[in-house]
């Protein structure tokens, strides 16, 4: 049951801690063979998502020790039409999955919870296509009608919230925004930025969030950042208004640009410790943000050394 639908816990301030890269993390730590780098087809058994619940714990336990609150995102970055297809999936399936995906995580909340530690459940869409690459970029409409599937899915099982990740495109992240708002959820929007601190497409974030916030009335409940590493887009950062509406990040571990990583046989797990820094470093400019994860390269160790940095830097 959506809990925090109607007043989302991060929007009073205090920090709230959510995962890391959990693909990379299943794929290079756990063994896990995931096509498609589709961490949701772990739920077709119950050896697979027991697999999902002990990552999910992993991360919950470091928000629990260091007093902070925590955001489950679910594993559905790639459960949506055409991915599912792919590997097979009916649109019946496909529904049954993201609503298990989410019915799982309930019962995460429900074992973690407590009054210092609020525990929100977000529903993860990821985008048509590349993560990386807008490929070819749909128009408002057709990524509404294509997202639309995912996201009632989401609202009906029990979701607080709806978070577009790795989103590389505006028109793309209107849709999502406007299929959430259809739904009567609240969504946050986090870009991808390349190492010049810009989307794929080559536009800055304080163009893509005036055109979403435009477009929207408003309708995101905030913005993030992912799928970078902090030195990327440190620079574009400023005092402007566009930044009150940015409130979390999820880095890369890696300081590799997204063509080097696509290249990389091996996980470049980065410096944990130092890009705890680095968070803390931001915070310190934009107290504002108080939403702190990972992306691709990050897992747990990740996590605990930018929740504690963050700590130590409010």
């Amino acid at each position: 049951m959506a809990k925090y639908r109607h007043h989302l816990p991060q929007l009073d301030g205090g920090l709230f801690v959510t995962d890391g890269g959990i693909e990379t993390t299943l794929i290079f730590h756990d063994g896990q063979d995931l096509p498609h780098f589709a961490a949701f087809h772990l739920l077709k058994d119950e050896t697979g998502t027991e697999l999902l619940r002990d990552y999910f714990r992993r991360h919950a336990r470091v928000a629990r020790a260091n007093g902070t609150g925590f955001i489950f995102e679910s594993a559905t970055w790639r459960s949506s039409p055409d991915w599912g297809a792919r590997l097979g999936y009916s649109a019946e399936e496909l529904d049954a999955a993201n609503r298990k995906a989410i019915a799982m995580l309930l019962d995460l909340r429900a074992e973690f919870e407590s009054a210092d530690m609020p525990c929100v459940v977000s529903g993860c869409i990821g985008p048509r296509g590349d993560g990386y690459d807008p490929g070819q970029v749909m128009t408002v409409d057709d990524a509404q009608a294509y997202h639309a599937a995912q996201a009632r899915s989401f609202a009906e099982a029990g979701a607080d919230m709806i978070t577009s990740i790795t989103t590389t495109n505006v028109p793309e992240a209107i849709g999502i925004a406007r299929a959430a708002q259809a739904e009567g959820m609240p969504v946050v929007i986090s870009f991808t930025v390349e190492t010049d601190g810009r989307l794929p497409t080559g536009q800055t974030l304080a163009e893509a969030i005036g055109l979403v916030d435009e477009a929207t009335g408003n309708g995101p409940a905030y913005y993030m950042v992912n799928c970078a590493h902090p030195s990327h887009f440190e620079n574009v950062l400023n005092g402007e208004p566009w930044m009150e509406r940015l409130r979390g990040l999820r880095c890369n571990a890696s300081k590799k640009s997204h063509a080097e990583l696509d290249e990389a046989d091996e996980l470049d797990a980065g410096n944990p410790v130092e890009l705890g820094a680095d968070y803390a470093a931001l915070r310190q400019r934009f107290p504002r943000i108080n939403v702190v994860g990972g992306c691709c390269g990050t897992d747990h160790r990740h996590i605990h050394e930018i929740c504690v940095a963050c700590k130590s830097a409010a």
